[in-house]
């Protein structure tokens, strides 16, 4: 066992992990693509990033020195809050990027909310300075109306001002966290058991079901096994992040593992291990615990609860799906998700769809299989996919408000006084009557009314005035109308009208 200066003497300087966070479309990707020399933003769909996504890249310091930095790129749309809170809490060092036009946006604040609930270092990167509409002092005003606080402006928050589009001020971006990272004297143990954290998860139909994890500590080598949660890997096939396939990687780098024996949770914690013995084990303990926690009661509830099956390409894409799906809710009706996975639409998914109530199956970012379609076709179960978060939420808002039950309502239309009884055959019943407020029509229901209590009612099944037949009375008139209903008229009776909605 050794000592801990022992310790200390083995550890080595870490390269920093750096987490990319900002609002929608403040240029995040376009940064990013600039540092790892892309041309162009990288794209997702609907040129919104809606995954996290890990690189790494070289950067020659102002001493000369190369030395590596790795990068995790965070989608800005509100539905990946969950997403944006696990990067900032695997980087060491987080870039808040704002835009030049803009200034503090409302994910901005989330993005600082996330980096400062895990206390970690942050730079302000003021985005788009390129921009007819760019005004750098407005934007460092807006932080600092939002307590953000740069260096220059009361605070001490480093700031650097560049544009992801022409690289101007990308270089000095990346110094400053350089110099971030050495104030925090990142080191690490190359020689002890590899430690991590799970990014990203998801499910792919050739490889199987693969991680992408961040190494903390230590060195991972094939042939070894890794365990996170009550998932676990035997380290045959381990990708970097340009999906070639290495033997070894070592702290602060980003690494697919790919063969997992189920999907490991996004976020979570893994841990490597020599043998499968040692694996299992790990895997064991953390089955035993969740088989103790306590499930919590289902509460009953009175609203309409529809269903829905949700499948997503990622853990992480999963996550934002099931937390939209929480938000929409409303006091008459639900989405209850009965199903939920990574990979693509399958029969199963329709057949359980099938005896659940108003059941919908949904998609993000995944393919529907063949049979899974036809299937679903001749049971009659809707199949809805999407590749942009904030359309799918739009049709489900839209799916909801469809099936929400309509409330059946008296809507009082006007009212009457009886002044004469004229006469009474069978149900119906011509009386005289004086408008006291709104209107009535031929057609409306009429509630009898008699010393302020309902005694009955009745439908009005014509009117005249003045002798001549007419559609509606209004306020003022006196009135004939032949009323029917069982309950007998009398004079001074109130009539009050009213159409149900």
């Amino acid at each position: 066992m050794p000592t801990p200066d022992t310790k200390k003497l083995n550890e080595k300087e870490r390269p920093p992990v750096v987490a990319i966070m900002g609002h929608i479309d403040h240029g995040k990707s376009t940064i990013l693509s600039y540092i790892r020399k892309n041309e162009g933003a990288l794209s997702e769909a609907g040129g919104i990033t809606q995954h996290i996504s890990a690189y790494e890249i070289e950067h020659r310091d102002e001493s000369g020195r190369t030395r590596k930095i790795t990068f995790l790129d965070t989608p800005g749309h509100e539905a990946f809050s969950g997403i944006r809170t696990r990067g900032a809490k695997v980087a060491d060092v987080a870039v808040l990027v704002v835009s030049a036009e803009d200034g503090v946006k409302p994910q901005t604040l989330e993005a600082l909310h996330s980096i400062e609930a895990v206390k970690t270092p942050y730079i302000v990167a003021i985005n788009k300075i390129d921009k007819a509409d760019a005004d750098v002092a407005r934007t460092k005003q807006s932080l600092s109306e939002n307590n953000i606080f740069v260096e220059g402006y009361g605070g001490n928050v480093p700031v650097v001002e560049v544009s992801g589009k022409t690289g101007d001020g990308v270089p000095e971006l990346l110094d400053m966290i350089l110099l971030v990272a050495d104030m925090a004297a990142l080191s690490a143990d190359p020689d002890a058991q590899g430690f991590g954290i799970v990014i990203e998860s998801n499910l792919d139909a050739r490889k199987g079901v693969s991680a992408t994890c961040v190494i903390k500590n230590g060195t991972i080598r094939k042939g070894q096994y890794v365990a996170s949660g009550t998932s676990m890997a035997p380290v045959r096939i381990m990708e970097n992040y340009l999906e070639k396939q290495i033997d070894n990687a070592t702290f602060s780098s980003p690494v697919k593992i790919i063969g997992w024996d189920s999907l490991p949770q996004s976020g979570a914690e893994f841990f490597v291990f020599d043998t499968r013995d040692e694996a299992m084990e790990k895997v064991k303990t953390e089955k035993e615990k969740i088989s103790k926690e306590k499930i919590p009661d289902s509460k009953t509830t009175s609203k309409l609860e529809l269903s829905a099956i949700v499948k997503a390409d990622t853990g992480g894409s999963l996550e934002a799906v099931l937390q939209e799906i929480k938000k929409l809710a409303t006091e008459a009706v639900s989405l209850r998700v009965i199903s939920s996975g990574v990979g693509a639409i399958s029969e199963n998914d329709i057949r359980s769809a099938q005896g659940a109530t108003k059941a919908v199956v949904v998609g993000f970012n995944v393919k529907i299989e063949p049979l899974a379609k036809n299937f679903a076709e001749r049971a009659g179960v809707e199949i809805k996919t999407f590749d942009i978060i904030y359309k799918m939420t739009e049709w489900l808002k839209d799916f909801l408000a469809l099936n929400t039950p309509k409330v059946l309502e008296n809507v009082a239309t006007g009212s009457a006084k009886v002044l004469k009884i004229f006469s009474k055959t069978k149900d119906k019943q011509i009386v005289g009557a004086s408008v006291q407020s709104g209107s009535i029509s031929v057609g409306n229901t009429v509630s009898i009314k008699r010393r302020d209590a309902e005694i009955g009612q009745g439908k009005i099944r014509g009117l005249e005035q003045q002798k001549k037949k007419t559609d509606s009375v209004s306020a003022g008139t006196e009135f004939g109308v032949m009323v029917e209903s069982k309950m007998e008229i009398a004079v001074g009776d109130i009539l009050e009208s009213f159409v149900t909605v």
